[in-house]
């Protein structure tokens, strides 16, 4: 148990980074008139100069067929998530507070989704920095099933005829790295450019994980809990328990090289995405089961991340 200690130490770590956001807010230093430019900021500068950075300064790939596997597990686990959610919304909705079409699409939306940015990339820089590319890689495809099986889900015929054809500002950064990378362009690439991506790089897991514990303070602070202990469990039962289960047990009778392992022990431990509320607002679906399912899944990931990601390693890495 001595090697869960570590763990443990680790994932309070980023989740005290959240507080950190969460306690500014809670003072108005951080206000909310900001959330909008800085989530910009992040998205469409500093997450893709983190890409670029350590896709470009990293090991080169066998093959760019090893390339696509993160990718393609991160969109198949995703979608099989998302449809399997829905399917038990349907079937025991009812039975876990889930009354209407509305609420049951944001419940599946909301735990069909791990948390595959802010905490994830930290834990992997520690834990396996050599696993880094794949997790990125990886959440390439998870953006994809999003906007994709996601937008279905959460939307329904509505949703199919919204579903988003391009591809966001981080995904276009690593397409871009991973075809420079092939194309071994690298060395010509001036050195001021790779300072500039390395230091944009930095901020960017520190500034999203302020960011998210700000936002989740705010929803906190709209949701009401009464009554809710049926979607409770529900979703934590969902997203932290048989998700899991299934992600480690198929990885198990695959064969994975290690990096691609070690990116499915830290993605299974995960609690669900914030990002599902507001894709849940923006398509007047229940917004609070999604921000219900999302924080108590979050909160409980605080004891369960460091379980999974122990019990992970037994599993799948020996």
């Amino acid at each position: 148990m001595t090697d869960l200690l570590p763990i443990v130490s680790r994932v309070m770590g980023v989740f005290l980074v959240m507080g950190a956001g969460a306690l500014a807010r809670r003072l108005n230093w951080f206000t909310q008139e900001a959330d909008g430019s800085l989530a910009r900021l992040t998205a469409y500068v500093l997450l893709p100069a983190l890409f670029v950075d350590r896709i470009l300064g990293g090991p080169p790939f066998e093959s760019l067929a090893v390339a696509w596997i993160p990718p393609l597990f991160g969109l198949i686990s995703t979608a099989f998530g998302l449809v399997l959610a829905l399917g038990m919304a349907r079937r025991w909705g009812p039975r876990i507070g889930l009354h209407s079409d509305a609420s049951q699409r944001a419940f599946a939306l909301s735990v069909g989704v791990c948390n595959y940015g802010y905490i994830p990339l930290p834990l992997a820089q520690f834990f396996y920095p050599e696993a880094e590319v794949s997790l990125i890689l990886h959440n390439v495809g998870v953006d994809l099933a999003l906007w994709s099986v996601g937008i279905w889900v959460i939307g329904g015929t509505e949703g199919a005829e919204r579903s988003r054809t391009w591809v966001s500002p981080p995904v276009i950064a690593i397409l871009i790295a991973l075809a420079m990378k092939q194309l071994g362009v690298g060395p010509w690439i001036p050195a001021p450019f790779y300072q500039m991506a390395a230091a944009l790089g930095q901020c960017a897991i520190p500034l999203g994980l302020v960011l998210s514990g700000a936002i989740l303070l705010e929803f906190f602070g709209q949701v009401r809990w009464r009554n809710a202990i049926g979607t409770v469990v529900a979703a934590c039962g969902f997203r932290l328990l048989a998700m899991p289960v299934l992600m480690l047990a198929t990885a198990s009778l695959l064969a994975f090289s290690l990096e691609v392992r070690q990116v499915i022990v830290l993605q299974a431990a995960m609690p669900s995405a914030v990002f599902p509320v507001v894709l849940t607002r923006m398509f007047n679906k229940d917004v609070t089961t999604a921000v219900r399912s999302v924080l108590a899944t979050g909160f409980a990931g605080i004891v369960t991340i460091p379980l999974w990601l122990y019990l992970g390693r037994l599993w799948l890495l020996g």
